[in-house]
């Protein structure tokens, strides 16, 4: 320092840094968030870490760190391996470093070592927090309260259109064994990153505009790393799934993790092809609930038909046995009336058959005498008759006219050239008229 209490940038570098290294002069576990992360072609790794504010998430601090590439090659394999996650931009890490200033490239912290436990249990304690906010403010329950109709089939469905998770579902679901038929209308948005919740909330805000189209709204993933999956334990994104009007279900592919969207969700199921098995199901289990009832009524209708059946043979028996008793009792009245009815009935035929007798003998004793009457009004008949007989006449020599078979009484009836036919005593002869004169 001159005599004018100045110095120059190099000795107050000098000096920093060697007030830094005295203050310093052992290593710290620091906390801090990945803001960005890079590896060269030396295969150094280069980090910057931040720190946010809590409430606002500002960033307070920020400092750049090193990780040279003998140490990042033993400390990336064992933190992968520890958490089934790459290092990468927004974790929380706990490193162990050892401050450095550089003259030229100023304050770096160079890492020695990470504790991947503090990653996995920062992000679980960042989900839990959440999920209490959550609680504390009752919204924890809110989508499950919405009914889902008995038999759902028209779906909004948000996805990535190109991610493996949803084709598994729409082939799944589409092509069930059953052939139940599904409408299913894709709302793309990011599924990973930090922009997967807004974008996930601008596809709940357009099906919104279209509630009355759909039964239900799916978010499907497909699976990924716990880190890729992080966007699922947003507040924001939590709160719209909480306070929307459909029922909201979820499948994003995860097996080892549950994260707040699923859980503040109406149904969650771990992959895609679960969820359509999910709705596959319902309609099976609907259709052998039918099944089922249709069984049970047929075998209740040949139940009733088998009852009905053997009550109309029981009455139909003893109908009959009834009938034939009564038709014995007639018969033998019949029978009885028929005795003395023919008793009597001979009785009177005996007295009937005298009296005819008796008659009998009377109409044929004046019958004879009626008879010679008769016969004698007959004999003289037969003289007047005879006495009448043209053969009589014509055997006196007379003729009988005839025309047209008719016979002719009067001149009149003739005309000259008429035809006439003259009956003899022993023939006939045809004859035309000349002339007919009528005094």
């Amino acid at each position: 320092m001159d005599n004018n209490g100045q110095i120059n940038l190099l000795m107050l570098q000098e000096l920093i840094k060697e007030t830094l290294e005295d203050s310093f002069d052992r290593q710290l576990w620091v906390r801090a968030e990945i803001w960005d992360i890079s590896v060269n072609a030396s295969g150094h790794c280069y980090l910057t870490l931040v720190e946010k504010d809590e409430v606002t998430s500002n960033i307070v601090a920020k400092a750049q760190a090193i990780v040279w590439a003998s140490t990042f090659r033993v400390l990336r394999a064992y933190f992968e391996t520890t958490t089934g996650e790459k290092l990468q931009a927004g974790m929380k890490v706990l490193l162990q470093v050892r401050v450095q200033y550089s003259l030229l490239y100023g304050l770096s912290l160079i890492v020695s070592n990470i504790d991947p436990n503090y990653t996995v249990g920062s992000t679980a304690l960042e989900r839990q927090k959440i999920l209490d906010r959550l609680e504390k403010e009752g919204m924890m329950d809110m989508n499950r309260t919405l009914p889902l109709p008995d038999l759902p089939r028209r779906f909004a469905v948000i996805s990535a259109e190109t991610a493996a998770g949803y084709g598994d579902f729409m082939n799944h679901l589409h092509h069930n064994g059953f052939g139940y038929k599904f409408h299913t209308e894709l709302f793309q948005a990011p599924m990973q990153g930090a922009e997967a919740p807004a974008g996930i909330i601008a596809a709940l805000d357009s099906i919104a505009a279209r509630s009355s189209d759909f039964d239900a709204v799916l978010i499907i993933r497909g699976g990924g790393s716990n880190f890729d999956l992080a966007c699922f334990d947003d507040y924001d994104l939590a709160v719209n799934i909480a306070q929307y009007p459909l029922p909201v279900l979820t499948a994003i592919g995860h097996e080892r993790d549950t994260h707040v969207a699923d859980l503040i969700a109406h149904t969650y199921l771990k992959t895609p092809t679960a969820l359509a098995d999910y709705f596959v199901d319902i309609f099976a289990a609907e259709e052998q609930m039918i099944d089922s009832l249709a069984t049970r009524m047929l075998m209740a209708l040949k139940g009733k038909r088998a009852e009905a059946t053997a009550t109309v043979d029981r009455l139909f028996a003893r109908a009959a046995s009834s009938v034939m008793l009564r038709i014995q009792r007639e018969k033998r009245g019949v029978e009885m009336l028929l005795s003395r009815a023919a008793a009597g009935i001979l009785s009177d035929l005996q007295v009937a058959q005298s009296r005819i007798d008796l008659l009998l003998m009377r109409a044929a004793n004046s019958a004879t005498g009626r008879l010679q009457a008769e016969n004698h009004k007959i004999q003289l008949l037969e003289l007047r008759l005879s006495a009448l007989n043209p053969m009589s006449i014509l055997e006196k020599g007379f003729a009988i006219p005839l025309k047209k078979g008719q016979k002719v009484t009067s001149a009149s009836q003739l005309s000259a050239g008429d035809g006439i036919t003259v009956i003899l005593r022993d023939g006939k002869a045809d004859c035309d008229v000349r002339e007919v004169n009528i005094s």
